[in-house]
């Protein structure tokens, strides 16, 4: 069974920066994509970011230019470094891994295409 656990949310001041990891369990081989999706309360979950196995990266049209999304396949590990965060980053943000499909491009944000998700980790940004 595949498990994914995020970490590294917290509550930060409207401008600051939070680094999200999301770990695959120990010996996962994702083969396909990765993503981060948020949801804030009574919102749509929303795509933030995504990575293809290869490293091609994706970003929804809120956080481009201010989040990074990154991994490390040799950890089955997932990245999301979060800049100049504003009270509407509020959400809580999970991971999803593809082990099959290599998901890439705009595929990066169906989440219906992935396989597994996290449980996801609260950030908050006050203003």
């Amino acid at each position: 069974q595949v498990r994914l656990v995020e970490s590294g949310g917290g509550s930060v001041q409207a401008g600051g920066s939070l680094r999200l990891s999301c770990a695959a369990s120990r010996g996962t081989f994702i083969g396909g994509g990765m993503g981060w999706f948020r949801q804030a309360p009574g919102r749509q979950r929303e795509f933030v970011a995504g990575i293809s196995r290869s490293g091609s990266t994706y970003y929804g049209v809120r956080v481009e230019g201010r989040f990074t999304v990154s991994r490390d396949n040799a950890d089955n590990t997932m990245y999301l470094q979060m800049n100049n965060l504003k009270p509407e980053d509020t959400a809580v943000y999970a991971c999803a891994a593809d082990l099959t499909r290599r998901l890439t491009g705009s595929h990066l944000a169906t989440a219906l295409m992935y396989d597994y998700w996290g449980q996801g980790t609260q950030v908050t940004v006050s203003s």
